[in-house]
C-alpha cells in the first residue's frame, strides 16, 4: 500500500510544480461545480466543498481561483456533470480503475476506450474488477505538521490503520467509513493534510522489469492528461528507485 501511496504523493507534488498546474486546477474547477451542485456553496456545510478547498490549497492554487470557481458554480449550471468510473487491463495484467467526472459520456468512453487499445489493453465492464481494490481514506500530511509523539495514538484512536512515514510527507490511511471521522480528528487537532481523499487501494500488486513498468507509467500518464479524467488508479508496484527519479 505504501508503495501506491507515495506514488499518488509524488504526482501531486510534480504535478503542482510544472506545467500541468493549470491543468490541475481545471480538475479542481470541475470538482467544486460538483460539490456546489450536490451541497451548495458554504464550505462550512459542505463537507465536500470544504474538501475539495483543502485538496485546492495543498496545490497552491490561488485564493482568488478558488473563490471564483464556487462563485461561478452557484451561476453554472452543473446539472449536467456526471461521476463514472471505467475499468480494463493493460498488459502483464494490470489492472486500472478511472475516475471521470463529463459533461458528455460518449466522449469519454470513446477516449477511455481508444487509450486502452492504442496501448493494447482492453477496456471492462464497470464492477469486473472492483474486488481488486478497496476503497480507503488517505491523508497526505507534510512531516512539519505531525508530531508522531502527541499525534499517533489519537489517530490510530480515530481510525488509522496505517500510518505511513515518508521523508517529506506522512501518510495515514483509514476504512472508507472512517474517512470523515478522521477528518474531524486532524481539524480537532490543528493538522492540516495536504491532500485527502477517498483511494481505491489495490489488493495485491503486478511486479514487472524495470522498461515495462516505465511503459505503464506512461500510459498512467496519457489516462490523467484526458480532461474528464479525475483519477486513475492501478495496481502495478512501482519500485522505490522509479519513483525517486520523477
Amino acid at each position: 500500500m505504501s508503495g501506491h501511496n507515495k506514488w499518488s504523493t509524488i504526482k501531486h507534488k510534480k504535478g503542482a510544480a510544472d506545467a500541468k498546474r493549470s491543468k490541475i486546477f481545471s480538475k479542481i474547477v470541475k470538482e467544486i461545480q460538483v460539490a456546489v451542485k450536490e451541497s451548495g456553496a458554504d464550505p462550512d456545510g459542505n463537507p465536500r466543498l470544504r474538501l475539495v478547498i483543502q485538496n485546492a490549497k495543498g496545490v497552491s492554487m490561488p485564493k482568488d481561483n478558488i473563490e471564483r470557481a464556487i462563485k461561478g458554480s452557484k451561476d453554472k449550471d452543473a446539472s449536467s456533470f456526471l461521476e463514472l468510473t471505467y475499468e480494463g487491463y493493460l498488459p502483464n495484467a494490470v489492472a486500472v480503475f478511472i475516475e471521470c467526472t463529463t459533461d458528455n459520456q460518449q466522449r469519454t468512453v470513446s477516449n477511455i476506450r481508444s487509450v486502452f487499445n492504442k496501448f493494447n489493453g482492453n477496456l471492462g465492464t464497470n464492477g469486473s474488477l472492483s474486488f481488486l481494490f478497496d476503497r480507503k481514506g488517505v491523508f497526505s500530511i507534510p512531516n512539519t505538521n505531525y508530531n508522531a509523539d502527541e499525534h499517533e495514538l489519537e489517530l490510530i484512536d480515530a481510525g488509522a490503520e496505517e500510518i505511513d512515514h515518508e521523508d517529506e510527507y506522512i501518510t495515514v490511511t483509514t476504512a472508507m467509513e472512517d474517512f470523515g471521522q478522521m477528518q474531524k480528528k486532524l481539524e480537532e487537532l490543528g493538522i492540516v493534510a495536504e491532500n485527502a481523499g477517498l483511494q481505491r487501494i489495490p489488493r495485491d500488486y503486478v511486479k514487472l522489469g524495470r522498461e515495462e513498468t516505465l511503459k505503464i507509467m506512461k500510459v498512467m500518464e496519457v489516462f490523467e492528461d484526458d480532461d474528464d479524467v479525475q483519477n486513475v488508479y492501478h495496481n502495478l508496484d512501482i519500485p522505490d528507485d522509479l519513483i525517486d527519479e520523477m
